[in-house]
């Protein structure tokens, strides 16, 4: 695969982040890939109402990955509590495991780091999420010890199929 052109979202692009984050964490599409959430949470993973927020929000971008005209990758790259934050990561499931989630994550890093001039890049995964908290530490990350209630609640995230869901934080020093 050719290296991704980036670029921040605006809102003409919201209906289609929809559309790539939901197929890389919920239902039978995010099967194919292998960061599916599916056993896990059933509805939204995304909607329209929190991208446009993020999007109007000082120091938070929605990236883009894409090559041409098709949107590849995403991810939510801001600053909270004088640290990057990074989220809503999502990878066409077609082309997970082909090197572009390591482009976007990277590309992330280095706009906390040199554009915002953060120290360090923090995130939450679901303590479940094993082999997806095991790939962001052979990229540095490491668990802080602390973690965050899963929002159960707020269909704007998902619905659990589970009732013991929970965040892990996860950190990396930006040097």
């Amino acid at each position: 695969m050719p290296a991704p052109t980036f670029r921040a979202a605006t809102t003409a692009d919201v209906p289609d982040l929809v559309t790539l984050v939901t197929s890389a964490y919920r239902g039978e599409a995010s099967r194919a890939g292998w960061t599916t959430e599916a056993d896990l949470l059933d509805g939204n993973r995304i909607v329209p109402e929190v991208l446009l927020a993020d999007i109007a929000r000082p120091r938070s971008r929605i990236l883009l990955a894409g090559d041409g005209n098709a949107l590849l990758g995403c991810a939510h790259v801001a600053e909270e509590d004088g640290a990057g934050y990074f989220g809503m990561f999502a990878v066409r499931p077609e082309l997970q495991r082909g090197g572009l989630g390591r482009a976007i994550l990277a590309e992330a890093e280095r706009i906390a780091r040199e554009d915002w001039r953060l120290p360090l890049m923090r995130m939450t995964v679901i303590d479940l999420r094993t082999e997806l908290i095991a790939w962001y530490e052979r990229r540095g990350y490491h668990r802080t010890g602390q973690t965050r209630p899963f929002p159960a609640t707020d269909p704007r995230f998902g619905l659990p199929l589970r009732n013991d869901l929970r965040f892990a934080v996860l950190e990396k020093e930006l040097p």
